[in-house]
């Protein structure tokens, strides 16, 4: 797949686990950027309250391929 690509950083969140929050991060930049090829995780964290999970975070680099 020869070619130039761009990577852009967003963040997924879940209530649930970090594969969700990876999963929902892939699912909405698909909404708006073309040509995706690949993912990568870049960190995981999350939110508390009350010494309970509230939240899963995932950090996600995601390439596409530039349009010419």
């Amino acid at each position: 797949m020869p070619g130039t690509f761009k990577v852009i950083t967003i963040v997924g969140t879940s209530s649930k686990s970090h594969a969700e929050a990876i999963t929902n991060a892939v699912t909405e930049a698909a909404k708006t950027v073309r040509n995706l090829a690949w993912f990568e995780v870049k960190e995981l964290r999350g939110a508390m309250r009350d010494g309970k999970i509230t939240e899963y975070q995932a950090a996600v680099a995601i390439g596409f391929k530039v349009e010419r």
